[in-house]
């Protein structure tokens, strides 16, 4: 999968303010939680509000007590990993103390070429397609099996285009 890279969006709606006493114990384990992701193999980007070093502040159309959080990986193992095998899922194992469960989906993936950096529109407008439509290669989740190929992400060539980037962008514009 040299060439790709997986992008990510999870949010969740927040119980409490993010200064609130009840929120204390997710906002006291960002750094630590942001540190490890950083530090992770298979790691490459991830969102952060301006003078800050998280996301949590960052304001989508998704409602003012949803907080956001982005990311790219190499792969869905290397995000996997963190996820799954890090002190993160202790933090996942809590999150119904600071958020609302969720009645829709809260995470969404999808391929991007390597190098590009994805937007909080773009990131919004691929969990609204998984929630309307379900799982596609443009929009899944960690039970998904959508590779690259799938998305319409062709072979990058020799002089670094992507075919298959380039044959959507014409679709679509």
């Amino acid at each position: 999968m040299a060439g790709h890279h997986l992008a990510q969006l999870n949010v969740g709606t927040l119980r409490h303010p993010l200064d609130h006493p009840l929120t204390h114990g997710f906002t006291s384990m960002l750094d630590t939680l942001n540190e490890a992701a950083d530090r992770s193999p298979g790691f490459v980007w991830r969102l952060v509000g301006d003078g800050s070093n998280d996301a949590t502040a960052i304001q989508t159309t998704l409602g003012a007590d949803v907080i956001v959080n982005m990311s790219v990986w190499e792969s869905r193992d290397s995000l996997w990993d963190y996820v799954y095998r890090s002190g993160h899922l202790d933090v996942l194992r809590r999150r119904a103390e600071w958020f609302d469960l969720p009645k829709t989906a809260f995470q969404v993936m999808w391929w991007i070429p390597a190098g590009h950096v994805p937007t909080v529109e773009e990131a919004v407008e691929r969990l609204h397609h998984l929630r309307a439509h379900g799982p596609s290669p443009s929009a899944f989740g960690f039970r998904d099996t959508y590779t690259p190929e799938d998305a319409g992400l062709g072979v990058v060539t020799t002089d670094g285009h992507d075919q298959g980037l380039h044959r959507r962008q014409s679709a679509t514009g």
